[in-house]
């Protein structure tokens, strides 16, 4: 072998030995940072409702708060939690089973911002959080796709992107993917199959560790096409036990069993909790 022929070789060991380190860079550096802390999820049992809290490092989210009747069940249980005040409370669309005790909420907790979709309803329900909203001098946000804030030690984007409907208050519905560390969750409110194809259609990552079932877990959400794209390890479902609505349906019952979704239901199980260390999931269902 030639002097030249060994020193191309050694050269082009040497070039292959830059890329290989270069490529380990990259992908530690795109590798996801390590959370700190802990973060807690509350999915709260208010029947055939929706009520969520969300705990990262001394901050809280609470997303919904179930129907009327719940609301001094909702702050007795934040008090219990030891929640003295409230970062973000997202009312995800003016249906009473989601908004219902938010005006009780807000009537006693400091609330630093109010989020809820761009979008009007006529009922006293609604009419009871915008009166208390107003009375606390709270502006109300509405969140677009890729609206992105951080709760604790955690990242919260919207991902909701069809344009709010009059009428169509379920698909105007507030969708949030929460991110901590390696784990992450999304909060899909009642939105129906229409929301769940514009999501899709608009490319956003929406997959994730843990998906909170839409609307009850009804048929008319939770698609196959959103399931896959979801590619959820678990997901929970809040419904109301016996409820006169059958859910969750038979479809997503199916659709989640085939995908060996590890399911949690609070008509089964109450509350459900689950704590992140940023990689590991905790679920506790003893409260």
């Amino acid at each position: 072998m030639t002097k030249k022929r060994k020193q191309q070789i050694v050269y082009t060991g040497l070039l292959l030995l830059v890329m290989l380190v270069g490529i380990a860079v990259t992908r530690l550096r795109e590798k996801t940072p390590p959370a700190e802390g802990e973060l807690k999820v509350h999915f709260i049992d208010v029947g055939q409702a929706d009520c969520i809290l969300v705990q990262s490092n001394g901050e809280n989210m609470l997303i919904d708060a179930g129907n009327n009747d719940d609301g001094d069940l909702v702050v007795a249980y934040l008090k219990k939690v030891g929640v003295t005040t409230l970062n973000y409370a997202v009312g995800t669309h003016p249906h009473e089973d989601h908004i219902g005790g938010l005006d009780v909420v807000l009537q006693n907790f400091p609330v630093d911002h109010l989020m809820m979709p761009k979008i009007s309803h006529t009922t006293k329900t609604f009419e009871d959080v915008l009166d208390v909203a107003t009375d606390q001098s709270l502006s109300i946000q509405a969140p677009k796709q890729g609206d992105s804030f951080t709760l604790g030690n955690a990242t919260v984007t919207a991902v909701n992107c069809l344009p709010p409907k009059q009428g169509d208050l379920n698909n105007a519905s507030i969708m949030l993917r929460l991110d901590f560390g390696e784990t992450s969750f999304l909060f899909t409110g009642d939105a129906e199959e229409e929301a769940e194809q514009a999501v899709l259609q608009s490319k956003v990552d929406i997959s994730c560790t843990v998906l909170k079932v839409g609307h009850h877990g009804s048929s008319s959400s939770s698609t196959p096409a959103f399931l896959s794209a979801v590619n959820p390890r678990y997901a929970v479902i809040m419904c109301g036990r016996d409820n006169d609505y059958g859910h969750p349906h038979k479809e997503v019952k199916n659709n989640l069993e085939k995908r060996n979704i590890t399911v949690y239901r609070t008509d089964k199980q109450g509350t459900v909790t689950v704590v992140s260390d940023g990689k590991n999931l905790t679920w506790d269902t003893s409260l």
